[in-house]
């Protein structure tokens, strides 16, 4: 057990020793280390003290150079502005003594032209005084004063010059109508071809068939009383004669006559006639009448294609499928003028929605012209500026029978797009005597001109021919009698279409009224 001790003891002390041994070696160790750091760290410095010398007198030197260079760079540039501006001044120099000579001159010029001024008002003094010994010199000879010969010379010039001028505007017109009329020809030639329609001519009675004679006496009543109430209810008269199996209606309202004419249909067809069964059937046929109006207004719109337009106007087209002109269907003859006006304005580039919708419209003052006054040209015009239509379509109406300047193409186009329809073959007749009365007043008004020996209206009135004095009507005269023509007959007639005036001499002036 002591032995154990021993050996712990032992090993204590002598793990205790090599401790204490180590630490003193780790102690050494550590010195020597810091000692070698310390000699290293002061050899660094040493170093980095040597570098920076380097460096601060490589920079010194470098900072010398740079300082050297800039001013080297300063004197050089100093230099060349200093020579620039020597430049400078040498040029001023130069242009003061360029100014200096220039104004030296100037002066001479000026004193020159002061001397010629002089000179010229001399003269000018001199030439007054010349003319006016030759103008008393010319009036002595000629015994005539200066303001005599002056009229008398500003008449021959005007003389010649109206001749002159005449005979420009004849060759003018000429080469114009040449070419216009050849332009024209196929630009109408295109809208008729391109737009035909049949008018059915229509008077101021209606004819309505009977299945028998034996109706007539129904129709007429107990002591008349049936046809008096139809007669008060319509505004229609009624007339029953000895036609077979027909009654005839007569009025100038053509609305009223087809609601007599409907509600007449109804009856017979009903067989019920009587006073109140009249009353009944004539309420409901314009109730009917009403809606037709609005259809065929409406139909006219859709073919034409012209939209946006007021009830009140699409109505009033309506009514026009009831109204002739020289019996032709007035709203056949607005559907036509719509679609000429329309053709011939895409010809030459003109406004064709304008066009169409002003040709639609130009005649629908004849919807009521028999309830307002004033030409149907100024009820239409104020109608469409009542409805809201577009000034250029209110002045197209109120110009296209001339009452008006033209202010647009369109409305040229208009006016020669009703002229088209109402002037072609077949489209308007006109009774005898009325023809024949056009006829004999166109011939009358040719002669009343001073020079014209004879006179002819051929061509169913649309041409007349002027035959003048050769002695009396020279060739430039013609060409302005042919116009004082065209203005009397545009005054004084009233016709569909147009009328050509020719004057015959030995040469052919040729006119159109409008």
């Amino acid at each position: 057990m002591r032995k154990i001790v021993n050996y712990i003891l032992i090993a204590l002390v002598t793990g205790i020793i090599s401790i204490i041994i180590g630490y003193i070696i780790r102690k050494k160790t550590a010195e020597a280390k810091i000692v070698s750091a310390e000699e290293e760290s002061k050899k660094i410095v040493e170093d980095a003290k040597k570098s920076i010398e380097a460096r601060k007198k490589e920079a010194i030197l470098e900072a010398k150079e740079e300082a050297h260079r800039l001013r080297v760079e300063a004197e050089r540039e100093m230099r060349e502005r200093r020579n620039e501006m020597q430049r400078i001044e040498r040029r001023l120099i130069q242009k003061e003594e360029t100014l200096d000579r220039k104004s030296d001159s100037i002066e001479r010029k000026d004193e020159n032209l002061q001397r010629l001024d002089a000179e010229l008002q001399l003269q000018k003094k001199n030439v007054a005084e010349i003319k006016q010994e030759q103008m008393n010199e010319l009036e002595r000879i000629s015994g005539l004063s200066f303001d005599q010969a002056r009229e008398i010379l500003l008449s021959r010039v005007e003389n010649e010059i109206k001749h002159e001028t005449a005979m420009l505007i004849k060759e003018y017109e000429n080469q114009a109508k040449e070419d216009g009329e050849k332009k024209a020809r196929e630009i109408i030639s295109l809208a008729i071809q391109r737009c035909a329609a049949d008018h059915v001519a229509e008077t101021t009675v209606s004819v309505v068939a009977l299945p028998n004679d034996e109706m007539k006496g129904r129709i007429i009543g107990r002591e008349g009383r049936n046809i008096r109430t139809l007669e008060t209810l319509t505004g229609i008269d009624l007339i029953i004669d000895d036609t077979p199996e027909a009654v005839i209606l007569s009025g100038f309202d053509p609305i009223r006559r087809e609601v007599a004419r409907t509600a007449l249909e109804k009856l017979i067809q009903d067989g019920r006639i009587h006073p109140a069964r009249i009353e009944e059937m004539v309420e409901k046929s314009q109730k009917e009448v009403e809606q037709r109006i609005r259809e065929e207004g409406e139909q006219a719109t859709f073919e034409t294609g012209v939209n946006g337009l007021h009830p009140e106007l699409i109505k009033m087209l309506g009514r026009l499928k009831f109204r002739t002109s020289y019996g032709q269907n007035v709203l056949k003859h607005s559907i036509e003028v719509a679609h000429l006006a329309k053709i011939m304005a895409a010809e030459i580039g003109a406004d064709t929605a304008l066009a169409k919708r002003a040709g639609l419209l130009h005649d629908i003052g004849k919807a009521i012209d028999h309830e307002t006054e004033g030409p149907h040209v100024t009820i239409g015009a104020d109608l469409a500026k009542k409805y809201r239509e577009a000034p250029e379509v209110v002045h197209a109406i109120a110009a296209h029978h001339g009452d008006e300047p033209f202010q647009s193409v369109e409305a040229v186009l208009v006016a020669a797009a009703d002229a088209i329809s109402a002037a072609r073959p077949g489209a308007r007749r006109e009774t005898l005597e009325a023809y024949i009365k056009r006829l004999e007043k166109l011939e009358e008004i040719a002669n009343q001109f001073e020079g014209v020996e004879k006179s002819f209206a051929i061509q169913a009135g649309r041409e007349i021919r002027i035959i003048v004095k050769p002695e009396k009507i020279d060739d430039a005269t013609s060409v302005r009698m042919a116009r004082d023509i065209v203005k009397r007959i545009e005054e004084n007639l009233e016709y569909p279409g147009q009328i050509r005036v020719v004057v015959i001499r030995e040469t052919r002036a040729v006119d159109y009224a409008k």
